[in-house]
């Protein structure tokens, strides 16, 4: 499980921070940090430190804690396009959707996205060429 998984899964409150802490393997005063670094920069402090710029998709600790309660008491097992639009007609909460799907995956809450299939393998054309086709007459 990665990193992000497990914050999420701890700010959905589906794991204590304890928990959190003994399952990424670190101790339980660097998980604060790691949650105040959430609370100041958003979801991508737990990302990137080394990018100095601000991230325009973050969101505040507070309107992720009420999505996913929103999500896991009224609108469980909805689409996640579905429940973007919800979150912004009914309950004026406006986020992107790429953060909502990642968010929600990261949580546990929602299934990830399938991964694509891999190609299809190229089929052997009938003729490999015209030589083989038509052989050169030698005199």
């Amino acid at each position: 499980m990665k990193l992000q998984d497990v914050i999420l899964r701890a700010i959905a409150k589906r794991i204590s921070w304890i928990e959190a802490a003994e399952i990424a393997g670190m101790n339980a005063r660097t998980m604060v940090r790691l949650r105040q670094r959430y609370e100041q920069f958003g979801y991508d402090g737990i990302y990137e430190q080394r990018r100095r710029k601000r991230y325009i998709h973050r969101v505040p600790l507070g309107t992720a804690e009420a999505i996913f309660a929103l999500y896991q008491a009224k609108y469980a097992g909805m689409n996640v396009w579905r429940f973007c639009q919800k979150l912004s007609v009914e309950h004026g909460i406006r986020v992107s959707y790429s953060w909502l799907r990642q968010a929600l995956a990261g949580a546990g809450l929602a299934p990830n996205p399938q991964k694509p299939s891999p190609p299809q393998p190229r089929r052997k054309p009938r003729h490999t060429s015209l030589f083989e086709k038509y052989p050169l007459r030698r005199a």
